[in-house]
């Protein structure tokens, strides 16, 4: 299967389905001397584990990461770092009736038509349990990150109507509340839609936001490989995800030049901007000010509220998704942009550090 790789010097490789044995990742390209242990990748899965909210789906799944190679006495060794989180609640007997028809909404018809064949136990690789992997590998590239004085941030923007007031935003908020809101008064509206929605049978979607502090001018590239794209790509490449914007996003289209344009300023020597309509990007490289990014995120797919469909017989049947599912994927998906937007950043950098003659010769000479 091609797609499973990710990155150019910082590279990812996932691999495992949801009723596998296990899920995991290699992580290639991390220099030696990280300090790194399994608890501090633990961190970032445990918030991504099911179960923690009535707003998740029941599932009580461990998820405990080991670290089986490129770590030796609390620190990288330069060789790739494999991990693995080990499948221990599946409840495969909850997923056979689904080799029999598609699900609105999944990948299960895609998956049939390319390859002619899937796993359709919980989705198999379209499963979301794949994120599992990319947020352990997103766990070393933050620790990297965090090594520069770069720091990434992501919260739930909005859910149904109820969206996040700029003038109540606290990101300690967002850590308190299951929904991962950064503004109580949204996160107690985004709650009861969702009680409604759960009475209802149905499911809900929403809008996650990104911020990245610390990111200096100059990188990313100017055509193919631009910061923005990439980090489009990225996200996109979460499952759930449906819509991608940078700064101003789709508002850029109904403004004019005049007030989009980031005007430039001096402060202490520095050139800085006054506004950031652009989100931190300008020509596809980061202009040292904050990167602020959207994700949309679709409703959760599976729901059992009846649907109409087809088998693979082509007979229209109705349906109802039974097993335990999420009535709403955004706050488990947080941790999940974060991550991918930590490996995007630092293979960013990497890639950066041979663009100019006059910093390699200072690397060598120092």
């Amino acid at each position: 299967m091609a797609g499973s790789i990710f990155g150019t010097i910082f590279r990812i490789s996932t691999w495992g389905e949801s009723h596998g044995v296990g899920v995991g990742v290699v992580v290639d390209g991390c220099p030696a001397g990280l300090s790194l242990c399994e608890e501090e990748i633990q961190h970032y899965l445990n918030r991504r584990k099911p179960g923690q909210s009535k707003f998740s789906t029941p599932r009580k799944e461990e998820d405990l990461v080991e670290i089986l190679s490129g770590v030796f006495e609390g620190k990288t060794t330069g060789t790739p770092i494999a991990m693995m989180v080990q499948n221990k609640t599946q409840q495969s007997k909850d997923y056979s009736e689904i080799a029999k028809y598609y699900r609105p909404g999944h990948a299960d018809f895609t998956f049939d038509q390319k390859y002619g064949f899937r796993d359709y136990r919980g989705g198999g690789r379209s499963s979301g349990r794949e994120t599992i992997a990319r947020v352990a590998a997103g766990a070393v590239a933050q620790k990297l990150l965090e090594s520069l004085g770069i720091k990434v941030t992501a919260y739930t923007l909005k859910i149904g109507s109820a969206a996040v007031d700029r003038e109540r935003f606290s990101i300690e908020e967002a850590k308190k509340n299951p929904l991962c809101m950064p503004d109580a008064l949204a996160a107690k509206k985004a709650a009861e839609f969702l009680e409604d929605c759960i009475k209802r049978q149905d499911s809900a979607g929403g809008i996650i936001e990104c911020v990245i502090q610390g990111i200096p001018a100059g990188i990313g590239e100017p055509v193919f490989e631009k910061l923005d794209a990439n980090l489009a790509k990225a996200v996109l490449s979460i499952g759930a995800v449906k819509g991608f914007e940078i700064g101003d996003g789709f508002a850029a289209a109904g403004s004019v030049g005049s007030q989009n344009n980031d005007a430039f300023y001096m402060q202490e020597k520095e050139i800085k901007k006054k506004t950031n309509h652009a989100g931190g990007v300008l020509g596809g490289i980061s202009d040292g000010s904050e990167i602020v990014f959207r994700a949309a995120v679709k409703p959760t797919p599976s729901i059992a509220k009846e649907q109409r469909t087809v088998n693979r017989n082509g007979e229209e049947i109705s349906i109802s998704v039974k097993g335990r599912h999420d009535p709403i994927i955004v706050p488990r998906a947080v941790v999940v942009v974060e991550s991918m937007a930590a490996i995007t950043l630092v293979d960013a950098l990497f890639v950066g550090m041979t663009s100019r003659l006059d910093q390699i010769q200072r690397f060598f000479r120092a």
